[in-house]
């Protein structure tokens, strides 16, 4: 048994005072549990945008009516709300899940030794991220699911999925300055294929927002624009991302850039391959339900490998400390000369 140490008044306070400094000063966790942790925070990041998907794709995005209570007068769901009071509410339940993880990165990098600010900052942007996040689905309910403020809360989710994955490339880097293994051109190239990526996303949310899946059983608003026609445009940018992906993958090659370039480039291919076979079959089934969500899976997937993509173009190495010398022993004053 290991023998707990009484926890002293200082200790309450100091532990009062900074919470995070407290931890870190009793324990360090292995560069596994960090790496978990990170991760943890990636996949609640996923699954808050997937579960999200389903609120809308059954009809539950004002299964709770009103917020931060469910009702005027109850906090959870009720019996006489159904089904859809329990999928609206449950995923109001795992925005704390997803606050946990974020909370574990945060915890686990600043306790990590040696400590590094640059995660711990990427963790607190993630928790400010959620944080506003949470407060813009609460005016999502209150407005009654206007679709244009669905669209920035999946955006705003986009933005936490970033800096989550941002946390997780930076892992396994240093703190130095970042070196480019590429060319200014093909970096440039991929910024435009990021940007590009970008305007998919966003088009995307415009496409659900004018689309037939309101989100609720009633007279929900839509955006006023031909559902076919921005269809039309999100598929065009699509092979806009595509192209781009595939002129990458070439240059790549042609430049002899390093395996780690090319390999993402590769899997942002597979990736969008997969994507576009699920939006295809949507469009000519009439989008049911099952393939809107897993097209929304597909749009996280997509944005992770873009991100890695432009991430495997600089390396950040980690610093080593450097070997002194061996020190010369000192000659005695009155040794023979050679």
């Amino acid at each position: 048994m290991v023998r707990v140490p009484k926890l002293t008044r200082a200790d309450a306070a100091q532990a009062a005072r900074n919470p995070l400094q407290y931890i870190a000063e009793r324990w360090t966790p292995t560069s596994r549990t960090v790496r978990r942790a990170v991760m943890a925070s990636i996949v609640m990041a996923v699954v808050i945008v997937v579960t999200g998907g389903a609120v809308r794709l059954t009809g539950s995005g004002l299964g709770c009516p009103t917020w931060p209570k469910c009702t005027a007068d109850s906090l959870t769901t009720t019996s006489e709300m159904g089904l859809h009071g329990v999928i609206e509410f449950g995923n109001r339940m795992l925005t704390y899940v997803l606050c946990a993880a974020v909370g574990w990165a945060i915890v686990a990098t600043r306790a990590a030794k040696p400590r590094r600010r640059s995660l711990t900052r990427l963790g607190w942007a993630q928790f400010w991220v959620v944080m506003g996040n949470a407060v813009l689905g609460g005016i999502v309910v209150l407005v009654g699911l206007n679709p244009y403020t669905v669209a920035a809360h999946f955006l705003l989710s986009t933005a936490l999925l970033t800096l989550a994955v941002l946390m997780w490339n930076r892992l396994g880097e240093g703190d130095t300055e970042p070196k480019p293994l590429v060319g200014k051109a093909v970096a440039q190239l991929t910024w435009i294929l990021v940007v590009a990526a970008g305007l998919l996303v966003s088009v995307g949310t415009v496409v659900t927002g004018s689309g037939r899946h309101a989100g609720d059983s009633s007279d929900v608003h839509r955006i006023p624009l031909d559902w076919k026609l921005i269809s039309q445009l999100h598929a065009d940018l699509a092979w806009v991302v595509v192209a781009l992906t595939i002129a990458l993958w070439f240059v790549l090659k042609a430049v002899d850039a390093p395996a780690g370039p090319r390999r993402r480039a590769g899997e942002l291919f597979g990736v969008l391959l997969a994507q576009g076979v699920i939006g295809y079959v949507q469009y000519f089934l009439d989008t049911p339900e099952i393939l809107v969500g897993l097209h929304m899976l597909g749009s996280c997937l997509v944005w992770i490998a873009v991100l890695r993509a432009l991430l495997s173009l600089r390396e950040r190495p980690v610093a080593e400390a450097a070997v002194p010398a061996p020190v010369a022993a000192p000659r005695p004053e009155h040794a023979p000369t050679p």
